[in-house]
């Protein structure tokens, strides 16, 4: 599963820069890299791993702005297409995952 959110934060006041600061920072924290500005996407495992981390966003949403959480499978996020202008570019690669028996 691949978790995505898309956020339209503020930035106008001091408070709001801060919020939006914090946001991204715990994204970055619960494993969240950076697919475009304003774009995060996160890797996990199963639906069930998956559940936790939306949950995990929900506690920091920013108290303004606009905030949309998604999940795709492995087979859909392999069925997008990549650009970087007009020429296509590489789908980044699946996150190896650690088995502990």
């Amino acid at each position: 599963m691949w978790i995505f959110v898309f956020f339209d934060l503020p930035t106008e006041t001091k408070k709001d820069r801060k919020n939006y600061a914090q946001f991204r920072k715990n994204l970055q924290k619960d494993g969240f890299a950076m697919m475009q500005y304003s774009i995060y996407v996160r890797h996990c495992s199963s639906r069930e791993n998956a559940d936790v981390h939306v949950r995990r966003v929900k506690s920091f949403l920013a108290p303004k702005g606009e905030i949309i959480i998604f999940s795709l499978t492995d087979k859909q996020f392999g069925m997008m297409e990549f650009f970087r202008s007009q020429k296509e570019t590489e789908k980044p690669g699946t996150p190896q995952q650690l088995e502990l028996f």
